[in-house]
């Protein structure tokens, strides 16, 4: 056979071509993984059920002060002080509640072969001993410090070696409380099913059989009425899975529900929680206010906060090693930071990302506790909070960590018929907000597009001009990494079936999360731009904007390479939006970085009622040539 030279450009292609491979796969799995809950929760790290006990004698661990909210807080710093006379690198303090966590809190097992564990309940968070304490590994000696809330149980700090996957107890705490663990906590408020209603939701420890919850109210200076409160709280067995069923699981205390009615519109009231106890006495949480909402259609100045996937983060820096949820805090302080400028916040999906640790959903009612109690926080159905296999939910990932909608139909109320089935509309003065549930079916025919339909159909335009969806999954336009893989851009079969109900019912703006990054689109219908102006429309705008918002603080997701021609701004980076209706011709659109707070993309819609009475493409009235 003669020899045959090697063909340099045809091996120069095929290393190129397998190169090309190799990267498309790495992202496609990175696209994958953000998808699928990429960022692990980081208690699930933790291989708790494999637990042994390996306790040192001279080992010491002590907490301090033993005793906390003595001035009535529900928050406080901690200092625990470590000694190990064997230290190592991944040695770690998790941090307990309740305080007794050894085998006798286990559940039963089922299986005879099967040996209880030591340990059957993850840490509420946890620290390595060494983060804070260059010299432990030196010295033995380390002191860390922890922020807790008030949980409704008492807390112990154990000390590990063997890291989280193969964690060896080697001594335990002392225990330490507060005051009153059972106190009302954590309110958060939200519109109820009519303008002039406000619903006050909270923790607390009290069974209706120890005390009667109630909320005391009234006109900021007027004399206060006492309005009485439901109670809900849910099992073990309400959970769908593993971990929430199993590792995750904690008391979720109970929650309860107070609805303020009659109330005037844009007036300031003041409130407190209060539990009534059998002998008498009285149990009241620190004095609350809000600013009740506007009347349908009232021309005032109304300012909207909207934003997707923010997750929790550790103020003393626990759980952070995975970097989560990164932007959480930040985005949670602006907000705090402006509270006076907002009247309503839109949380449209992946709260939390407890992800089936139940402990977590305290720590998220706390962190947001200065900004929920203040102002409406209406939240959406995603993932994180309802997927679950075999359980009704539209996707049957695991997402939810085995919670499938029970925390977050509980833990917050929202306006809907079904708490179960998470759509609902809500007016706020000139907005009316259309909310979807991504995580049920949203095609044409089914129950949720019939709501849709509705919620779009039967708003008075002239008296709320702007008209406004929201979904957790991105149902209209993403250049997302993953979807521009797909070739789609959207959450799949996204649009086919509500576009023609946006275009028809001119929806001003259409609003997602899910997709952990900020991206603006031009006025859209099938796919077209139908507005050449960028950032002032005036007059009839012919087309939806869509905005993806889901960039409050979870991990980030990459655009793709493509840049579609409808995508007008990407951010990677974490933000939220702000809506300022001045009045009924005039709305105000900001994208605001958590960083700093400050604009980084604007636009203005300018227009009379006429111009949303106008004939678009495929939003037209019928009409006759009858005179």
């Amino acid at each position: 056979m003669p020899f045959e030279y090697p063909c340099v450009e045809c091996e120069t292609q095929k290393r190129g071509s397998m190169i090309l491979l190799v990267s498309l796969l790495i992202n496609l799995s990175i696209a994958l993984a953000h998808f699928h809950g990429f960022g692990e929760q980081p208690l699930a790290k933790i291989a708790i059920y494999k637990a042994v006990v390996s306790l040192h004698s001279n080992a010491s661990i002590a907490a301090s002060p033993y005793l906390l909210g003595t001035k009535g807080e529900d928050t406080q710093w901690v200092t625990v002080n470590v000694y190990h006379p064997d230290p190592s690198a991944d040695d770690w303090v998790g941090v307990f509640s309740p305080a007794k966590f050894n085998s006798s809190t286990c559940p039963p097992v089922n299986d005879p072969k099967e040996d209880t564990p030591y340990i059957c309940s993850a840490p509420i968070k946890y620290k390595f001993v060494n983060y804070s304490n260059s010299m432990y590994t030196k010295t033995g000696k380390a002191s860390l410090k922890f922020q807790l809330i008030n949980q409704r149980a008492d807390f112990s700090f154990a000390l590990f070696s063997g890291g989280l996957l193969n964690p060896k107890l080697v001594t335990v705490s002392n225990f330490i409380s507060f005051v009153n663990p059972k106190a009302p906590l954590y309110p958060r408020i939200a519109q109820g099913k009519s303008w002039d209603e406000m619903t006050v939701t909270w923790t607390s420890g009290y069974d209706i059989s120890e005390a009667t919850p109630f909320v005391e109210w009234s006109i900021k200076g007027k004399t206060p009425v006492q309005s009485p409160a439901g109670t809900l709280t849910f099992g073990r067995n309400a959970m769908c899975g593993s971990p929430a069923s199993t590792v995750g699981w904690r008391d979720p205390g109970f929650i309860h529900t107070s609805f303020l009615k009659e109330l005037w519109p844009n007036k300031v009231y003041t409130y407190r929680l209060g539990h009534l106890l059998s002998n008498g006495s009285e149990i009241w949480s620190k004095q609350y206010s809000f600013k009740s909402s506007p009347y349908p259609g009232q021309n005032s100045l109304q300012r909207v906060i909207i934003f997707g996937d923010m997750g929790k983060a550790e103020r003393d820096g626990s759980n952070e090693y995975n970097n989560y949820q990164p932007g959480s805090l930040n985005t949670t302080d602006q907000l705090i930071k402006d509270l006076e400028n907002i009247d309503i916040v839109f949380h449209i999906g992946d709260m939390t990302y407890a992800n089936g640790y139940i402990s977590q959903w305290d720590q998220f009612t706390a962190q947001v506790e200065p900004i929920a109690s203040k102002v409406p926080y209406m939240i959406g159905s995603g993932n994180h909070e309802r997927d679950w296999p075999n359980t009704g939910s539209f996707y049957n990932t695991t997402d939810s960590g085995g919670e499938c909608g029970v925390l977050a139909q509980t833990m917050f109320y929202v306006p809907a018929e079904n708490r179960e089935k998470f759509w609902y509309s809500t007016d706020y003065g000139m907005f009316r907000f259309c909310i979807g549930d991504t995580e049920h079916d949203w095609r044409e025919g089914t129950e949720q597009y019939k709501f849709i339909e509705h919620c779009l159909a039967t708003v008075d335009r002239q008296k709320q001009p702007w008209l406004i969806f929201a979904a957790h999954r991105v149902l209209g336009y993403s250049s997302d990494f993953y979807y521009g893989l797909e070739g789609s851009f959207e959450e799949p079969m996204g649009r086919e079936s509500l576009q023609k109900l946006w275009q028809r019912y001119k929806v001003d703006i259409a609003f997602y999360g899910h997709v952990h990054n900020y991206e603006r689109t031009c006025p859209i219908y099938q796919n077209q731009c139908v507005n050449k102006e960028r950032s002032q429309y005036s007059g009839t705008v012919n087309g939806t904007i869509h905005v993806v918002v889901g960039g409050a603080g979870s991990h980030l997701s990459n655009f793709s390479q493509v840049t579609p021609k409808w995508s007008l701004y990407r951010d990677y980076d974490f933000g939220f939006v702000k809506l300022t209706a001045f009045n009924h011709s005039s709305l105000l659109f900001e994208y605001k970085k958590s960083s700093d707070g400050n604009v980084y993309d604007s636009f203005t819609i300018s227009r009379d009622y006429k111009d949303v009475l106008a004939c678009v493409h495929d939003g037209c009235e019928p009409t006759t040539l009858a005179t």
